[in-house]
């Protein structure tokens, strides 16, 4: 199996990936966790920095100007980016986890009451969990959660209407799990709930980056995306939510820049989306992820995510003829990542011995501590790949983990 040439040759654009770890060189398959910079976005940060540093919305000087525009066009560019119908649908966050909490908060606190239910499903990450466990502590609501089929890491959708019932109040699932990597009929399940009156929330985190985005033909009520994870920078995400839905709902933070008008007592809410953005923003990191989304469609999506699929299932398939390793998640139609057990041998010992050869994993519980429960583990080593990762480097890992056995006496 090769390469594909038309993606693997963007690796040039990642300074990154071009360096020795431990005399080695590196072979980073943490893309799950956050992925790599091209120079363009490194360029964007440092161009904001350099030419136009200025506060937002409230200047009138040059460079507040230019920041301000900049700013505004990567709140377009999002747009775009998933197809929103309207730009004001997107709220810039910190990520993902903010946008979650935003929901929860802002949302949650008016919508939700006592008695009802909000459903999740077992393999969310602990940012689609806590923040509705806060939710339904302060309100009265009940937390269900749609199983999960073991190893397959399938969801169990044969007893959905089980779950799809009146008093659901919000269905919150992950696009994409990032310990399994499932990928779930969003589409076909924000539809069940919609003919139901269910609000729905999808967590695009791991799939932002990795495949085409259109919340229109989703259909969801709320979708939440981190720029660190689709070649953006750390501290920057999106929140998109139906517009009718965020004029009905209360601000989360106050502060400057939400409000239209202040007196002593009582302040007047700003407009959607500028009411539920508090205060100064991340500005240099909201402009670099305009970049960062210019590049992915340079890319292609569409491409990204077939290579995803391919060089996930290739990983799937040459570890599964090593032996002695428990393999997580399905066999088929899987995106870019695999997670595993080495027999008897702890994911972290797996980490630390495949990073002295210069091998960058992950090994813990994927903050899905509630998943590995269920899978009667406490952690698994993962391996996550990114469209500038090549099958040679998956070969790699595999003499690497062969190394790992032989050490431990596998």
């Amino acid at each position: 199996m090769s390469t594909r040439p038309a993606l693997s040759g963007y690796r040039k654009d990642f300074p990154a990936l071009h360096q020795k770890v431990h005399g080695h060189p590196l072979v980073y398959l943490d893309n799950a966790a956050t992925s790599q910079k091209p120079q363009v976005v490194i360029d964007a940060l440092s161009n904001f920095y350099q030419c136009d540093n200025a506060n937002v919305h409230r200047g009138i000087h040059e460079l507040s100007h230019r920041a301000s525009v900049a700013f505004e066009k990567t709140r377009e560019r999002a747009a775009r980016f998933i197809n929103a119908q309207h730009t004001e649908e997107i709220i810039f966050t910190r990520g993902t986890t903010e946008a979650i909490n935003l929901v929860a908060n802002a949302w949650g606190s008016d919508a939700v009451k006592e008695g009802d239910v909000i459903l999740l499903t077992e393999m969310e990450h602990h940012s689609n969990i806590v923040p509705w466990q806060m939710l339904a502590r302060r309100t009265g609501a009940k937390l269900a959660f749609i199983p999960v089929t073991g190893d397959e890491g399938l969801l169990d959708l044969s007893r959905i209407d089980e779950f799809l019932t009146s008093k659901v109040r919000i269905l919150a699932l992950t696009h994409i799990s990032n310990a399994l990597g499932t990928i779930n009929p969003v589409s076909e399940l924000c539809a069940k709930a919609r003919r139901m009156g269910i609000i729905t929330l999808v967590d695009a985190a791991q799939s932002a980056g990795h495949s085409p985005l259109d919340v229109r033909e989703i259909g969801c009520d709320f979708l939440a995306l981190s720029g660190h994870k689709m070649c953006g920078p750390t501290g920057i995400g999106c929140l998109y939510g139906r517009l009718d839905l965020l004029e009905t709902m209360s601000p989360w933070q106050g502060g400057g820049d939400m409000i239209s008008n202040v007196d002593f007592h009582e302040s007047q809410w700003n407009k959607v989306p500028h009411k539920f953005e508090a205060g100064t923003p991340n500005i240099a990191d909201t402009i670099a992820l305009h970049a960062a989304m210019d590049y992915l469609d340079e890319v292609g999506r569409e491409r990204i995510a077939a290579h995803d699929t391919e060089i996930g299932s290739y990983a799937f398939e040459q570890l599964k003829r090593m032996g002695k390793i428990r393999l997580f998640g399905p066999r088929e139609e899987r995106s870019g990542l695999v997670s595993f057990l080495l027999h008897n041998i702890h994911a972290h010992d797996v980490v630390t011995f495949a990073d002295q050869q210069g091998v960058a994993l992950r090994g813990g519980h994927h903050c899905t501590q509630p998943l590995m429960k269920k899978l009667g583990v406490s952690s698994t080593s993962r391996a996550s790949f990114y469209f500038y990762n090549t099958t040679e480097e998956v070969d790699h890992l595999i003499d690497v983990l062969r190394g790992i056995q032989k050490f431990f006496g596998e």
